[in-house]
């Protein structure tokens, strides 16, 4: 839907945050939006209502956003000041969020354009209303060579003891065999506990999403088996939140929970 801001002129533009059913209106005017400049505003798209805010055209050219790239901070400042309108109108209403740096050449622009998805808008809204999403990662710490993992060791068999004697080069050929075996008996473990706990927490939520694992930063031994999120109802949130304490006793896996979150994952591609 996003006009390219290469075909905008330096001039204004719409900037559009999110459309909503009945924003609490008034609360508006204490947000700042990307530019802190003019005010964050209501724009009727007849049942519903999109949030706008009129910015300069030139801060959102490729070349401006080109160098934003380069800009940590700059780019981070933006996404905040974009999310911050998003949530800020989701205490009161169910929100569609849209892409950050949306924009259209002027008001009549974004409504024609907006007024072309309100039925898919009405789907997503329904699907949200009176829901929030919540992030779940489950992690497991690798064994340590010769360790095991945190796992009680397995008794000593007869094939054990009639293994070759240490310093002996199949003795260390066999060691090397069963580390790698205990590691990949640990991690099957790992990858069955992270299932079942998707399962569950799956059986509670109206909809999931699974997302790629995070790689973890340099020195941290711990690995991630499971990034997902879920759209839960509001007031299961408790219940989430007792599920994740109890499935992390029960596997005995590490597990995050994070939330409640406007839900960015379930509105479908708007």
């Amino acid at each position: 839907m996003t006009e390219r801001a290469s075909e905008l002129s330096d001039a204004d533009a719409t900037y559009v945050f999110a459309v909503c059913r009945d924003p609490d209106v008034p609360a508006l005017a204490a947000l700042a939006g990307v530019t802190g400049g003019t005010p964050v505003r209501p724009l009727s798209l007849g049942t519903l209502t999109a949030i706008v805010q009129t910015v300069r055209a030139g801060e959102f050219s490729d070349e401006a956003w080109q160098a934003r790239l380069s800009d940590q901070r700059e780019l981070e400042r933006y996404a905040r000041a974009h999310h911050d309108v998003v949530s800020a109108v989701a205490t009161s209403c169910p929100t569609v969020p849209l892409p950050m740096a949306t924009l259209y050449h002027g008001e009549q622009r974004a409504r024609e354009a907006l007024l072309k998805e309100t039925d898919r808008f009405h789907t997503a809204l329904r699907r949200i209303a009176h829901h929030s999403e919540w992030g779940l990662k489950v992690y497991t710490t690798p064994t340590a060579p010769g360790g095991t993992g945190g796992r009680s060791a397995r008794p000593v068999s007869s094939a054990d003891r009639s293994r070759p004697a240490p310093g002996t080069g199949l003795a260390y050929l066999d060691r090397k065999r069963t580390a790698q075996e205990r590691r990949e008996r640990c991690q099957e473990e790992a990858l069955r506990a992270a299932e079942a706990v998707d399962a569950d927490v799956s059986r509670l939520a109206t909809a999931s999403r699974r997302l790629p694992p995070h790689p973890q930063p340099s020195g941290e031994r711990r690995v991630q088996i499971l990034n997902a999120t879920y759209l839960v109802a509001e007031h299961r949130s408790a219940e989430l939140a007792l599920l994740a304490r109890t499935l992390q006793e029960r596997t005995g896996s590490q597990i995050e929970l994070s939330g409640p979150w406007v839900p960015y994952s379930f509105v479908g591609e708007v």
